[in-house]
């Protein structure tokens, strides 16, 4: 068995094993296994997987606890799991909702697990399953669908495409690869003949787009990139950039790769990579009084001279019209 499909199995159990002890409270272990239909070891170890789940805080009084008397056993604190997974409808249809557009995103990994999954929710919600819903993916879905196409025919396009890093909107001829979606986004992965490298243009920032009628043809040093861990993947290359950061914006450690957080007083000091400064700059105005530059220089000096700016235009008195 797959290691996907033996925890799925095992998460299935756990899910029922609580409300089966709690209806059972000092069943032999043996006879509990002998229900369940697993070894004795096995449900042992589930039981000491139980043991470290519960709500969160994941403190005393917030994880699943139990007492043993030699081989039997009594849920003493079931943190909610009282009785076994039962989908209401909505929740049934919204799964297979989920599942089908899970099943029909570009690039997507395990597709036979998520069909394997959809069949069974699918089975399980009898009529439900079929009734008429519309779904549309995350961005603009026309805008994904002729980027697809344009990768079927392999055709050339010229795009009209926004970075955000440099705030500037060029003109670029690119040869589609592939089209997929990494963080709920769409992406389309071409050669750029601009750059002369393969880059990753984010469907929703293409302005326009013009298919050509030269076909797509990405040279062979063409290398696809690999987002296993996500599109952003700091390099030791790019700019590192050091924040002293408010509780009010300590979230940033958790949407941006960190090469160092540790604890300053009641602030966190804060180091990672960045594209380049001038998207820094504007990352950090946009966070507000939450969080100071401490390095590089370069960045701390533009943060404040713009502050600065900033400050000497509210102080500018706006200019009174005739007759007010």
């Amino acid at each position: 068995m797959s290691g996907s499909r033996a925890s799925a199995d095992r998460l299935a159990r756990l899910l029922n094993l609580v409300p089966y002890l709690l209806a059972r409270p000092g069943i032999e272990l043996a006879e509990a296994a002998t229900d369940l239909g697993v070894s004795e070891r096995q449900l042992r170890e589930d039981l000491e997987l139980l043991w470290v789940c519960g709500l969160p805080g994941y403190g005393p009084g917030d994880l699943i606890d139990m007492a043993f008397d030699g081989d039997r056993v009594t849920i003493t604190y079931d943190a909610g799991i009282d009785r076994p997974l039962r989908l209401t409808p909505d929740e049934a249809l919204a799964l297979v909702v989920a599942l089908r557009m899970l099943a029909e995103t570009p690039g997507i990994a395990n597709r036979d697990a998520i069909e394997r999954a959809l069949a069974k929710i699918e089975d399980a919600a009898g009529d439900l399953a079929d009734a008429p819903v519309e779904v549309r993916m995350p961005g603009d879905s026309d805008q994904v669908e002729a980027l697809q196409g344009a990768v079927r025919r392999g055709r050339a396009l010229r795009i009209t495409y926004y970075t955000a890093a440099r705030d500037e909107t060029s003109e670029r001829t690119i040869d589609p690869i592939r089209v997929l979606m990494v963080g709920g986004r769409a992406y389309l992965e071409a050669w750029c003949r601009r750059a002369e490298a393969v880059r990753l243009f984010r469907a929703d920032r293409i302005d326009a787009q013009t298919e050509l009628d030269e076909p797509a043809m990405a040279p062979p040093q063409a290398r696809l990139h690999d987002l296993s861990a996500g599109v952003f993947q700091p390099s030791p290359d790019l700019p590192l950039v050091t924040l002293r950061v408010g509780r009010g914006g300590r979230w940033i450690t958790e949407y941006y790769p960190c090469e160092r957080v540790e604890p300053d007083g009641e602030q966190w000091l804060v180091s990672l990579r960045v594209t380049d400064l001038d998207w820094a700059r504007r990352f950090v105005l946009g966070l507000g009084p939450e969080v100071t530059v401490v390095s590089p220089i370069d960045l701390v000096e533009q943060v404040r001279d713009q502050a600065a700016a900033a400050l000497d235009a509210y102080a500018v008195p706006a200019p009174v019209s005739a007759g007010h």
